[in-house]
């Protein structure tokens, strides 16, 4: 059995499961379309996975996938956290916030995970590292199908050797963010595909800067089972990135991005702003905090319509990213 018939899909792509961006119309389409369609439930409560789920399963009866953000225990530091709220009040002040409440967030995981099982959703992606074995467990029992992020080859072993089925080889031409949890090296996908695929012996999925056919058939004939899109899906009619973030991504040249973990606290590739270079020299809080600080003046920027000052993911072949609907653009890979 090839991994497109282990995962239900007629097209070896899988949709990037983008948190915030991704609607359950978008995932539905992707489905739709032939591919893995994947629900950025990164930063869901929950509630709110269920009824993103619940959704999703009106519009198709094709398989779909969940990610999650593997919670990590993080130190609270006060005082490193009012040094970077003190380092974002420029921005808030350039939007008539001088001051802002940042609440804090708190992840929904397990409750997450109790849901996805409740759901019967058949495939579960994980971002920012490993479950826990007992996790892992619960949800292989309940029949799920488990794949992990890496960006080593070390990470992919980890990702093997915790029992997960398959693995995405994400290279660091992705857009967003990166899904690192030992260590953080910059291995471009050319040199981290053939890596792994030395290493493990699970499907591997390609990821970073795969923009258009050829890209997608020189990953197979690497040894990928699968690659994995997201740049090339933002600006599709059913995505729901901001209208300014869809002008941004179209209006983007080449070298137009960089890494930055100004808006998070973790490492994430997006086009270059005034934000990322106001931020350059300021103090950044640890993910999710730096996230939780920044919030408000994203979403702030996005009503009053200044996209400098929202984070605009993207990856570095972003240039290449055209106009249609999902199943237009999925149409030009295939």
């Amino acid at each position: 059995m090839t991994f497109t018939e282990t995962l239900g899909i007629q097209h070896p792509i899988i949709q990037a499961p983008m948190a915030g961006v991704t609607t359950p119309e978008f995932v539905a389409a992707s489905s739709n379309a032939g591919i893995l369609g994947s629900v950025g439930a990164g930063y869901l409560s929950g509630e709110a996975t269920r009824d993103f789920i619940r959704e999703v399963k009106k519009l198709t009866d094709k398989p779909f996938s969940v990610n999650l953000f593997v919670p990590e225990d993080v130190e609270m530091n006060q005082d490193l956290l009012r040094q970077a709220y003190l380092g974002l009040q420029p921005i808030g002040k350039r939007l008539g916030m001088p001051f802002w409440k940042a609440p804090l967030s708190e992840s929904d995981f397990d409750e997450q995970v109790d849901v996805i099982i409740e759901e019967r959703v058949p495939i579960c992606s994980f971002t920012f590292g490993i479950p826990d074995p007992l996790t892992i467990q619960k949800l292989k029992n309940a029949g799920v199908l488990l794949i992990g992020t890496a960006t080593t080859k070390e990470e992919a072993i980890a990702v093997e050797d915790a029992g997960v089925n398959a693995v995405v080889a994400q290279g660091s031409e992705a857009g967003g963010h990166r899904g690192s949890f030992i260590g953080e090296e910059l291995v471009s996908l050319a040199e981290l595909l053939p890596s792994i695929a030395e290493a493990v012996g699970i499907p591997i999925i390609a990821a970073g800067g795969i923009a258009n056919k050829e890209h997608l058939e020189l990953q197979l004939s690497r040894g990928a089972a699968a690659v994995q899109i997201g740049t090339a899906l933002l600006v599709a009619e059913e995505s729901g990135a901001h209208p300014l973030y869809k002008e941004a991504v179209l209006a983007a040249g080449g070298n137009s991005t960089v890494l930055t973990k100004a808006f998070s606290g973790k490492s994430a590739r997006g086009i270059r702003n005034e934000f990322i270079d106001m931020t350059a020299s300021v103090p950044i809080a640890p993910y999710p905090y730096q996230n939780d600080l920044t919030k408000k003046i994203r979403s702030e920027a996005a009503k009053l319509g200044k996209p400098e000052f929202m984070s605009l993911w993207a990856g570095e072949n972003v240039h290449e990213t055209a106009e249609g609907t999902v199943k237009e653009i999925i149409g030009k890979f295939i």
